[in-house]
């Protein structure tokens, strides 16, 4: 094991071997990835995986978080290996080959495994929310788009590659630890609102949040342009990842955080004491992560508030 890898906000691993142990893997929201004051994205101990180790600590004194997820990690990289920041981590070669290796030593002292992978199979295929200039203030909508190959690519190699990661933990967690991996939520419905904002000459560099510079409109019309655009166009992607990933973890027996519940990332109406005129799953998108901030983001990343939420979905889980 990797000492900078171990432990979940500072935890001490004692050396008891009646300690129990909560095995976190993934991608960024695995390590609480959030953007700093200055945009910049940074790891924090307020990851959904910190959050929800804190509860079950609460009833287990004993459980040591092994905290394994790195920031960038697709499927690929999580069986291969392969990004800079992330290879330095584990010894293994790999974030799988490092998961894989700690459960059999830990045998049956492992009670929980969680899982968050996926998702990077599709970010760089949403271009141009990076501006080259990098200030986070002078994002385009114009220049935003979706790269279907890119798409395509993503969809093929979670289809291959997540059969062979649940394969691998669930051969290696064995029959009494728990594996729970979870959905996504669809960050990008929220760059409807930034279409919004652009048609009505809105000055995104004074405010803190997109939303908040909507005008007061009809809420069929914000509705419908939820419906078109970039944000219409990853609907569809979203759904379809969210289905191919249920069905991997189905068939392996590993048990679903459903997170894109938590997020109504279907519900289209626009509630009647809406204050914004959005409809609930933008609305949602706004509230728990960083995509609506235009001082800190548009970050596709939950802030604290996204992070209790998908840990309660996970602790619902928890057997």
């Amino acid at each position: 094991m990797v000492a900078g890898c171990s432990g979940g906000g500072g935890e001490e691993e004692t050396s008891t071997s009646t300690q129990s142990h909560y095995l976190s893997l993934g991608d960024s929201l695995t390590v609480g990835v959030q953007p700093d004051e200055s945009g910049t994205q940074r790891e924090t101990p307020e990851g959904y995986t910190d959050v929800l180790y804190r509860t079950l600590k609460d009833a287990d004194s004993t459980l040591h978080h092994e905290r394994m997820g790195c920031g960038g990690e697709d499927t690929t990289t999580f069986i291969e290996g392969g990004i800079a920041g992330c290879d330095t981590r584990y010894e293994q070669g790999s974030q799988l080959d490092e998961a894989v290796d700690f459960l059999e030593e830990h045998e049956g002292r492992v009670g929980l495994v969680t899982l968050t992978i996926g998702a990077n199979n599709f970010t760089d295929c949403v271009e141009g929310l990076a501006p080259e200039t990098g200030s986070r203030t002078e994002l385009d909508i114009d220049d935003v788009g979706l790269d279907r190959d890119c798409v395509d690519d993503g969809l093929e190699r979670l289809e291959s590659e997540v059969p062979v990661i649940a394969e691998r933990l669930t051969d290696a967690a064995g029959p009494q630890a728990q594996i729970v991996a979870m959905t996504y939520y669809n960050p990008f419905l929220a760059l409807s609102l930034l279409e919004e904002n652009e048609e009505s000459g809105g000055d995104a560099e004074e405010s803190e949040d997109v939303s908040e510079d909507l005008p007061e409109a009809n809420a069929d019309e914000v509705a419908e342009d939820a419906e078109s655009g970039v944000a219409h166009g990853t609907v569809e992607i979203m759904e379809d990842v969210n289905d191919s990933l249920t069905a991997t973890y189905q068939a392996a027996g590993i048990d679903v955080a459903d997170v894109d519940e938590v997020f109504d990332g279907s519900n289209t109406t626009v509630p009647d004491d809406s204050d914004t005129g959005m409809p609930v799953n933008l609305q949602k998108v706004c509230d728990l992560t960083w995509m609506c901030n235009t001082v800190q983001g548009p970050d596709i990343h939950t802030n604290l508030a996204g992070a209790q939420e998908i840990a309660e979905v996970f602790r619902e889980r928890v057997r």
